[in-house]
This record gives structure tokens, C-alpha cells and sequence, in this order.
């Protein structure tokens, strides 16, 4: 006895799922590739942050859903199809083992689940058949499918889906083939309903998903559209507003922190600008005016010694302008310079030694300490600069004598530069307030002495610009300025104390 299955050749539903996909792709292929359709879509796509994600995660909701919804109809289907070929396997086998027995009865009843049966020799000549099947031809193959053969069931009048299980056997008068028609109503019904209930849950669970997201990134996005409302407010005139903070340490918590710090620091920088632009005004305007006097004096005075006498003050002046708009430029060269620390070796020892030996005509000797080879990455021309303001600033305030020490640490093996004048000492109050441009403490720190109040402040930024610091130390000999420059490639905010 021989036996196999065959799938039914009747009406089945047409596969139009790879056919219309392969349509929808073209069809897009040749919409995007238009210029004006890639334009189209471009601006069709939407742009806020929050369309994006609820857009993003219905659509991966949905894909999730559709696999899985897939799956399900698949187990589904092979599940119920393979319940129904047992109970035709099973009544096939009985009816082939009545034929092989030659107890075939006519007509042959139908099994719970079977649709018909009939019986077919050799010739093609039925020779029994259930009741619905009296006066049909013979079912024959009308090709394959799967691996299965088909047949057309329209000529027996059965308008749904069958699996059809043969059997082949031997009687007492020849072969025999024995055809079982299974219906499949109960799976399709089965599968309509649970694909109509898959894709009702699908929509459902799509649309939470869509209403849940759409609301959270709205309710988490608010922070951000208030921020952003209130930087979009804030003009250069309103840098002492800030930006509301929301409760919490996530990254928006952090965000407005950041935001509040850098307008902070942009309110710092907008007033030590103005309040620099004014001190320059005002140390310009007063030599300026005084210049001025004198060359208007000078111009209609009869007496030619006091005519010489006002032009040698007006050089002085001139001179006096000339260091003035010398040191602007470098502060503002500095201030554009930023962190970008330069790093050509330089020979420190020699360094000093060469601007200290330079300075002969001071009034008040200086005595040099330093090691040799003692060398650290920088620029010599603004190191040799930071020394000479610092040395202009010693004579300026000393009594008798001014001392540089030069030596390198030797724990962090930075190289330590003091500058130490025998004057009178610097108040703590006053020790932050002297690195302050155009900054004077008292009438003994005036422009009498020649200072243009910018030497100390250019010193600190040169020092921070190589990584370094300055410090104010009282000692019992006198005031020391403390440079320290480190030896490394980091470089580190310089700072004063």
C-alpha cells in the first residue's frame, strides 16, 4: 500500500502580497529617484524631535508585531492543517485496506472531517465514491504545488479549500487509488478570525504605544522648548538672565546646568570687557588731553626754553602711549590665543640670565640665583616678557635691591621663578586686585611711576598661557611674585593667590 498527500488544485486564495511589494518598490524607486519627488519628501519628513520618536517607535512596534503576528499564523495554520491530513490519512489507510480486501461497500461513507472519497483503478474508472461524488469524473493530477499534487476541484462542486490525501493500494483486481478530500473550512475560519484579531490588537497596541510616546517626549521635551524660549530671549544686554532649571540630575537637569554656567561666564566676560574698554578709555583719554595741552601750549608760548621744555614732555607722553597701545595689543593677542599653549623648548637658565644682564641701568641691583640647563616648553619671546613686567614691576616698588631665584621643584620638577623687591608689602585684600588690568592700589602705584597698571595682568595671562601660576608671597625680605611654569604637555588654568 502506497500513500501521499496532494493539495487541493480548487479555488485557493491568489498570493498577491510578493507581487504588489515588487510594484510598491518600483514605484518608489522611481519617485525618489525624481528630483522633485526626493524634494517632496524631504520636506514631507517631519523635523521635530517628538513626531520623529513616537514615528520611530510605531514603526518599530509595528514590525515587531507584524513578525510576530506572522509567526503565530504560521503555527496556527500548520497546527490545523496537520490535525486535518491525520484524520484523512486515517480514513484513507481504512478505505485502501476494505479495497485490498475486497470489501469495499457502495457507496462509501464519509468520516468526521472528510469532504469525499473515491476510489480509482488503474484505468481511471471509479469504482466507489462517497454519496456527494455519485456521477463525478475521476479526480486526476493537474500539476504540483509545495511538492504536492493538484487537482481541480471545480467539476465536483466544492468551492473551498481541501487537502486531498491519495493512497494506493492492491486488490484482488488490480490497483487501486484511493483519493480523500479533507476540508480545510476550519482553518481558514481560524485563521480569519485570529488575523482579524491579531491586526485589531496590532493597531491598538500601536496606537498606545504612538499616544504614550507622543505624550512622554512631549512631558520630557518641555524643559528643552523652555530653555530654548528663554536662550532665544536673552540678548547681549540681558546676560544676567538664566534659563529654568528642572528638578531632577538627567541629562536636561545637566543641560540647563551647563547652559546657566556658560551665560555665567559670557555675563563675566561681556563685564570685565566693558570695564576694560572703559579703564582703556579713560588711561587713553588722560595722557591724550595732557598731549594735547602741551602742544597747544607749546604752539603759541613765546619763551623757547618753556617751548622745549612742554615738546620734552609731550615726547614723554607719546612714549608713555606708545607702551600703552603696545600692551593692549599683546593682552588682546592673549586673550585670542586661548588655550593653545606653546610648546618650543626653551632655555629658562639662559633666559633670565640674558634679560636680567640686559638691565644694568636699573636703580636698584638685582642678585640672580639660577641652576643650569633648567628648560621648559613655551614661547622665550612671552616668557622673556612675563620676566621683564615682573622685574619693571620689583624696581618700581623696591627700597634698595631686587632678587630673582630661579630653581626647579623638586617633587613635581617644575620650574619655580621668584621675584622678590625689599618694598613695602601687599596687603591680602590686595593681592588679587594688583592682577586686575589698569588696577592701582594707592598714589605710590601710579602713573607718576611709569606703570600703565596692564604689567602684572599681562604676566598672569602669559603664565596661564604655559600652563602656569602666579603667587604673592610675603617674606621677610620683601614681596616675592612666585612664577610657576610646568614642565609637562598639560596645561592648567593660571591662577593667583
Amino acid at each position: 500500500m502506497a500513500e501521499h498527500d496532494a493539495t487541493s488544485g480548487g479555488p485557493r486564495r491568489p498570493n498577491i502580497l510578493p507581487a504588489a511589494g515588487r510594484r510598491a518598490r518600483a514605484t518608489l524607486r522611481r519617485l525618489t529617484g525624481h528630483p522633485r519627488a526626493a524634494t517632496l519628501i524631504r520636506r514631507l519628513a517631519p523635523r521635530s524631535v517628538r513626531t520623529r520618536t513616537t514615528l520611530a517607535a510605531c514603526v518599530s512596534v509595528a514590525v515587531v508585531l507584524l513578525a510576530a503576528s506572522a509567526v503565530v499564523l504560521l503555527l496556527l495554520r500548520g497546527n490545523l492543517e496537520r490535525t486535518v491530513e491525520t484524520g484523512a490519512h486515517s480514513q484513507a489507510r481504512d478505505v485502501a485496506r476494505l479495497a485490498a480486501s475486497g470489501r469495499l461497500t457502495r457507496p462509501l461513507t464519509l468520516g468526521p472531517g472528510t469532504d469525499f472519497v473515491q476510489v480509482v483503478d488503474a484505468h481511471g474508472k471509479v469504482v466507489a465514491q462517497s454519496p456527494n461524488l455519485t456521477g463525478r469524473p475521476a479526480l486526476t493530477p493537474t500539476g504540483t504545488h509545495n511538492g504536492h499534487r493538484t487537482y481541480n476541484l471545480d467539476a465536483l462542486g466544492e468551492e473551498h479549500h481541501q487537502r486531498v490525501t491519495t493512497v494506493t493500494t492492491t486488490t484482488p483486481d488490480g490497483p487501486v487509488t484511493v483519493h480523500v478530500g479533507a476540508s480545510l473550512r476550519t482553518a481558514d475560519a481560524a485563521e480569519d478570525v485570529t488575523t482579524a484579531a491579531l491586526a485589531a490588537l496590532s493597531a491598538l497596541l500601536v496606537f498606545t504605544v504612538g499616544a504614550l510616546t507622543w505624550r512622554t517626549t512631549g512631558r520630557a521635551l518641555r524643559p528643552v522648548e523652555a530653555i530654548r524660549a528663554e536662550v532665544a530671549a536673552i540678548g547681549d544686554r540681558g546676560l544676567d538672565r538664566r534659563v529654568p532649571a528642572p528638578r531632577g540630575d538627567d541629562e536636561i537637569a545637566r543641560l540647563a546646568d551647563t547652559m546657566n554656567a556658560m551665560l555665567e561666564r559670557l555675563e563675566a566676560a561681556g563685564t570685565r570687557q566693558r570695564q576694560f574698554i572703559a579703564d582703556a578709555s579713560h588711561e587713553l583719554r588722560s595722557p591724550l588731553a595732557v598731549l594735547r595741552t602741551q602742544l597747544e601750549v607749546a604752539l603759541t608760548h613765546p619763551d623757547p626754553e618753556v617751548r622745549d621744555t612742554l615738546v620734552a614732555g609731550a615726547l614723554q607722553d607719546t612714549e608713555r602711549l606708545q607702551a600703552l597701545s603696545t600692551d593692549l595689543l599683546l593682552l588682546a593677542r592673549l586673550d585670542a590665543t586661548g588655550q593653545s599653549r606653546p610648546d618650543e623648548p626653551v632655555d629658562l637658565t639662559e633666559l633670565v640670565r640674558a634679560t636680567v644682564a640686559v638691565r644694568s641701568t636699573d636703580p636698584h641691583p638685582v642678585t640672580l640665583h639660577a641652576p643650569d640647563n633648567l628648560t621648559v616648553p613655551g614661547n622665550a619671546l612671552w616668557i622673556g616678557r612675563l620676566l621683564t613686567n615682573l622685574l619693571d614691576n620689583a624696581q618700581r616698588h623696591a627700597r634698595h635691591a631686587v632678587t630673582v631665584r630661579l630653581s626647579a621643584d623638586p617633587e613635581t620638577a617644575d620650574a619655580v621663578l621668584d621675584v622678590t623687591n625689599d618694598g613695602p608689602a601687599i596687603a591680602a585684600a590686595d593681592q588679587e586686585k594688583i592682577f586686575e588690568r589698569f588696577a592701582r592700589l594707592d598714589d605710590a602705584r601710579s602713573r607718576d611711576d611709569g606703570g600703565t597698571g596692564l604689567g602684572l595682568p599681562i604676566a598672569l595671562d602669559i603664565a596661564a598661557l604655559h600652563g602656569g601660576t602666579i603667587t604673592v608671597i610675603d617674606t621677610p625680605d620683601g614681596t616675592t611674585f612666585r612664577t610657576r611654569l610646568t614642565s609637562g604637555t598639560n596645561t592648567s588654568t593660571g591662577t593667583r593667590e
